[in-house]
């Protein structure tokens, strides 16, 4: 099992094109696949996840450990679609109408793909009803959305609204983030939790799914 703690470490330190030769390799070796992605691809992850929330690593480092990740993923996917892998729920995730900043949600998508979620990321400037229209054509579990000025928070009030108005408040997992954003906030506007950091965010979507499906 050396090679699958390798490619964890290297992953970690963002070394894309040898955790790409490594999985290769370990497909090769007849490894299990889920394996290679849980304690090889995702630990790595969540292990600079967990530093990035307690500042020991920093932007870039999650940038390049996700970078890598990706490319892990690139060789995996065809064996994990083979043998029926299913990822362990679906988000979608944008950053609200009028708003075009986009760093923090990058970094949200990346902890939640590497914690074993399918994402489906809107990008920016994301009307209210593109955020629930796409929840239900891709049968998602949680949306997501991110806001990073105080002129922009209002539209996430105008999802819950929408969500609302259509019957749907009960049907997701809703979660909101971003700079001007706090627990206070997300209270009032009846989102179902706020994540003040990309690796927190992973956790929370993770317990909630879980929690909604036991």
């Amino acid at each position: 099992m050396a090679i699958i703690q390798e490619i964890s470490e290297l992953l970690q330190k963002g070394k894309a094109k040898i955790v790409k030769e490594l999985v290769a390799q370990a497909l090769e070796e007849g490894l299990d696949p889920k394996e290679i992605l849980n304690e090889g691809l995702l630990s790595g992850m969540m292990i600079i996840g967990a530093k990035f929330k307690n500042n020991e690593v920093f932007v870039p480092e999650v940038l390049v450990a996700a970078r890598a990740m990706n490319m892990g993923l690139s060789v995996l996917e065809p064996k994990l679609v083979e043998i029926g892998n299913k990822p362990v729920g679906k988000a979608v995730i944008g950053t609200v109408k009028g708003d075009l900043h986009d760093i923090g949600k990058n970094l949200v998508v990346m902890m939640l793909k590497g914690a074993g979620l399918e994402v489906v990321d809107l990008g920016v400037d994301v009307e209210p009803s593109v955020f629930i229209d796409r929840a239900e054509e891709e049968k998602a579990d949680v949306i997501c959305m991110s806001a990073l000025l105080t002129t922009t928070m209002p539209s996430m009030q105008n999802v819950m609204s929408e969500l609302s108005a259509r019957g749907l408040k009960n049907k997701y997992i809703v979660m909101v983030g971003g700079a001007p954003v706090n627990e206070a906030f997300a209270n009032s506007i009846g989102a179902d939790y706020y994540a003040p950091d990309a690796a927190s965010a992973a956790e929370v979507a993770l317990e909630a799914i879980k929690k909604k499906s036991a």
